[in-house]
């Protein structure tokens, strides 16, 4: 089974190398869970320790993942830096980026693209 949903011929090289990004952030997600599972699951010390390290270099992977998709689709970063390293609830913080573009628009500032700007 194909990972592409368009014909591939449709994709350009940059298309691809995101289905590839993405493909892989899905699997170092996926491993990550094994390896978590394992470290909760045994009682040896000796192997919960080595699978918390190949746990712990899975979510490295996954990081470094992240990055290169920010680095290279835009809404990646946009949303990064409004999720990421903040505090307090976050199913509140789209709420105050939301109110935050809405103020962007008001004062002619630039805001982030949003469905609504779509018209």
């Amino acid at each position: 089974m194909s990972q592409y949903h368009e014909p591939v011929e449709l994709l350009d090289e940059k298309a691809m190398d995101i289905v590839r990004a993405l493909n892989s952030l899905k699997e170092e997600v996926e491993a990550i869970d094994w390896y978590n599972q394992r470290v909760v699951a045994t009682n040896d010390e000796e192997l919960k320790a080595i699978m918390a390290h190949n746990r712990d270099e899975e979510i490295e992977h996954a990081c470094m993942t992240l990055e290169w998709l920010r680095r290279n689709m835009s809404v990646w970063d946009d949303e990064l830096r409004t999720y990421l390293f903040t505090e307090g609830p976050i199913t509140s913080i789209e709420e105050e980026a939301m109110g935050e573009d809405a103020e962007s628009e008001n004062t002619g500032a630039k805001s982030r693209l949003n469905v609504g700007d779509l018209k």
